[in-house]
Formats: C-alpha cells, sequence, structure tokens
C-alpha cells in the first residue's frame, strides 16, 4: 500500500550549547557515509540508491541491495516512487491555474459530480488533504483489487462509496483519493492520458528520460522488484497494478531526475515564483505537495513515498540548493529511509552523529521500565521524559518530538540521529546526556 507516506524528518538537537553552535563546517566526510550504507547493505536494512547533489553538482551517489532476484542495483536502477507522485501531480495542477484553465476555488462537482460533497470540496481542498473523501486505499477490499487493472470509473466508484471522514475544510488528513482525483482532472483538462501530460508538461521540458507512468515492472528497462528481508532473505513483494495508485503513486523515477525535477521546480522552469510560493504554503504542515522537512536549523522542502516494498524520499534545502533523493526496493525492520535521511544529513552537514549500532541487545519491557520517568538538570532548563513503545526506549525533550533510542548495552542508549549518547545509572535514577563535547547529568524527578 502507498498511503502511508508521510514520515517527518525532524532532528532532536537537545542541547544547542556553545561547542555545538560555535563548531564550524567542514569538507564532507564521505567515508563516514560510505560506512552508513555499507553497514545498512550488510545488515539489511535498506536497499535502493540514495544521491546528495549540492548546487547542481553530484557529491554523493551510491546503489546498494539488488535491482532483481541475483541482479545488483546500480545508480541507473529506476524505482517506483510511490506517493512522491504527488508532486508531480500538484505541480501539473498548478501549470493548469497559471494557464486559466483551472481555479483553485471550483468545487470539483463540475467534473466529479457523484463524489460525496462534490459540490462543498474545492481543488485546493484536494491539493491540502482537507476534502474529507473516504480513502480508497482504506477500503477492506483494498489488499484484493490493488493487483487488478482498474478503470477511472471504478475507483471513483469505489471512493464514492466510502463514507466520508469529515466535512471539506475541517481539517488536514492525508488521503490518496485526493491525489488520485487531482490526476484524473489533470487528464479531463488537458485532454490527455495522466502519462503524456506529464511528459510533455514536466518531464519532456526537463529532460527526463527514467521519470514515466509506471506499468506492469520490465527487467529490461531495469526497473527494480522490491523486497522485504524476512530474517533470512530478500522475499518478493506483491506488484500493485500502476492503474490504481495514478496520480497519487504511480510515476518511476531513479535519484538522478528526481533531483532536476525538484531543483527545476525551485529554478522556475516548471511554474513562476509566485506559484512555488504557493505550493509552499502550508496548511497544518502540508503545501500543494509539498512538506516542510527541517533538519537542524535548515527548512527543506519534499515529499516521501511508499508502495509495495519501495521506499522513496526527495527534499531540497534551497538556502544550501541542496537536494537529498533516495529511491529504494528493500525494507526490513529497526531502520526506516527517515533515519537514512537524518544520517546522511547529519554527516554531510558535519552535526554530531553515531553511526547505528545493529548489533545492540534485546531489552525487556520490564528492563525498560527501570528507567521510565520525567529527568531534569541543574545544567540547563531542559526536562526529558522517558517512556517505551513497546520494547523501544523513548525519550521526549521539553517541546520536541519523542524519538526512539537504540541500545548499545543494557544500560546505554543512543539516538544516531543526532549524534547523542544516554547513559543511565539505575540505582542513582540518572543518565548522562553525551553530545558533540557536552555531558549534561539529569536525575529523575
Amino acid at each position: 500500500m502507498f498511503r502511508k507516506s508521510l514520515s517527518l524528518l525532524v532532528l532532536p538537537l537537545l542541547w544547542a550549547g556553545t561547542s555545538l553552535a560555535q563548531t564550524a563546517p567542514t569538507a564532507f566526510n564521505q567515508p563516514r557515509l560510505d560506512s552508513l550504507l555499507t553497514a545498512l547493505d550488510a545488515n539489511h536494512k535498506l536497499a535502493g540508491t540514495f544521491q546528495l547533489t549540492q548546487n547542481g553538482k553530484v557529491v554523493y551517489r551510491r546503489a546498494i541491495g539488488q535491482e532483481q532476484p541475483g541482479v545488483p542495483a546500480t545508480t541507473a536502477t529506476r524505482y517506483r516512487i510511490g506517493s512522491v507522485t504527488k508532486l508531480f501531480t500538484a505541480t501539473l495542477i498548478m501549470q493548469l491555474v497559471e494557464e486559466g484553465k483551472l481555479k483553485l476555488d471550483a468545487p470539483i462537482a463540475t467534473w466529479f459530480p457523484t463524489l460525496p460533497n462534490a459540490g462543498k470540496i474545492t481543488v485546493d481542498q484536494l491539493l491540502h488533504h482537507r476534502s474529507g473523501l473516504g480513502d480508497f486505499t482504506r477500503d477492506p477490499a483494498y489488499g484484493q483489487f490493488m493487483s487488478q487493472t482498474k478503470t477511472q470509473a471504478e475507483l471513483l466508484a469505489i471512493i464514492q462509496a466510502r463514507p466520508v471522514d469529515f466535512e471539506p475544510g475541517a481539517k488536514y488528513d492525508y488521503n490518496n483519493s485526493n491525489y488520485l482525483v487531482l490526476g484524473y482532472l489533470v487528464e479531463k483538462l488537458t485532454k490527455q492520458p495522466y502519462a503524456q501530460a506529464l511528459q510533455k508538461r514536466i518531464t519532456g521540458k526537463l529532460g527526463l528520460k527514467e521519470t514515466y507512468y509506471g506499468g506492469r515492472l520490465d527487467a529490461r528497462k531495469h526497473e527494480a522488484a522490491s523486497f522485504n528481508w524476512d530474517g533470512k532473505t530478500w522475499s518478493i513483494q506483491p506488484e500493485t497494478d500502476m492503474s490504481v495508485p495514478g496520480g497519487a503513486g504511480a510515476i518511476t523515477s531513479t535519484p538522478t531526475d528526481l533531483t532536476r525535477f525538484i531543483e527545476g521546480l525551485f529554478a522556475g522552469k516548471l511554474v513562476k515564483p509566485a506559484t512555488l510560493l504557493q505550493m509552499q504554503t502550508m496548511q497544518d504542515n502540508y503545501g500543494a505537495g509539498l512538506m516542510p522537512i527541517p533538519f537542524s536549523d535548515k527548512q527543506g522542502y519534499g515529499h516521501f513515498g511508499v508502495i509495495d516494498g519501495y521506499r522513496s524520499a526527495l527534499t531540497y534545502f534551497p538556502t544550501d540548493k541542496l537536494t537529498v533523493a533516495y529511491c529504494g526496493n528493500g525494507i526490513s525492520s529497526g531502520y526506516t529511509v527517515n533515519d537514512l535521511m537524518l544520517g546522511a544529513l547529519a554527516i554531510y552537514f558535519n552535526k554530531p552523529y553515531r553511526l547505528p549500532n545493529f548489533n545492540a541487545p534485546t531489552l525487556t519491557e520490564a528492563e525498560l521500565s527501570t528507567y521510565f520517568g520525567t529527568y531534569a538538570s541543574t545544567q540547563m532548563p531542559l526536562k526529558i521524559t522517558v517512556t517505551a513503545s513497546g520494547t523501544t526506549l523513548m525519550a521526549q525533550a521539553t517541546g520536541q518530538s519523542a524519538f526512539p533510542l537504540t541500545p548499545v548495552s543494557k544500560t546505554q542508549f543512543t539516538y544516531a540521529a543526532a549524534g547523542l549518547t544516554m547513559d543511565f545509572d539505575p540505582t542513582a535514577h540518572t543518565f548522562t546526556l553525551h553530545q558533540g563535547a557536552n555531558n549534561i547529568l539529569f536525575t529523575r524527578e
């Protein structure tokens, strides 16, 4: 399924003290990033292609894992990108708005009169996931029909039969039906199949030869199968028929092409600057196909994607002119694409970072519970609450999101993305937080 495609990139730098704030940037540590990718490959955590591009120049590119069973992936391997497709669809819609063929406040009843609340739902609400339409990927039968060829009429009927979730505009709820409908709207207004509109309006303009509306997987085109690591081997995952995700998730691409796409978008090659600013205007942290993706003190924009065993991520940091792109086809437990993005950015920007330890001990819930509580320090005003989610120890600092801690031993835990280590003393009910040159003692209240 491709609906679980959003993942906020948040780095909880708990202590921005003098020693961190005054650290001067140094050269990109490529061997360290290589070590991270090598560890992920050796421990069967991810499979795919990762690329960093700064100011139009590729500074790092590497493929790990396999393209097809027994065939190693290369940097030319093509992957399904899932919901990163939504940024392409939003761009097509905003082009039509610029051309005067569409208004953002237009009710969708003009084109889709049978959909629930069609007279109330606007194009803008579809773009920002505020329509209230039922998500067709949450249909109980989705697992059965996802591999079947479906027509526009059939999929609209499925959406029509779903109960509405809320009144249009009432709130944000990420929903694939919104962008499926927007893809159909592109077809109605351009009088072309989505694939042709995509080629004419985006890929053709930017010379993206490896980006297109997907079909049945074709190994001759170096299209990757998707896999899941089951603890012993990489097993092939079921294949979604690309007639189903449409404008919400049907595009195939590579990190190189995704980089050219988002750089072209921000360079004004696809929409006007004022239109791009509209796309970046957030409603509940979602713009028009763009998510805000912060890292430390930097602000990026992009999208994440999931479909079958594929995972993708695309982020552009305008101030640094840095693009981070990942397309993957292998998933496992204990590590995510979000973790990779955080780790790679920390390494690139020379932030404190500890490589993940995949040989960590497993602690029981009872063992973890000895660390639960809220801790305070006389050295800084921040408080940290320690809890657990299942068998994963969690920490949450004042005003920040909770983050997972990885055990190095039964008393030492790390959060690699922030270069953070917490050494617990269960007898004294304390822990020492190590981050950069800072060593801060916290005591349980």
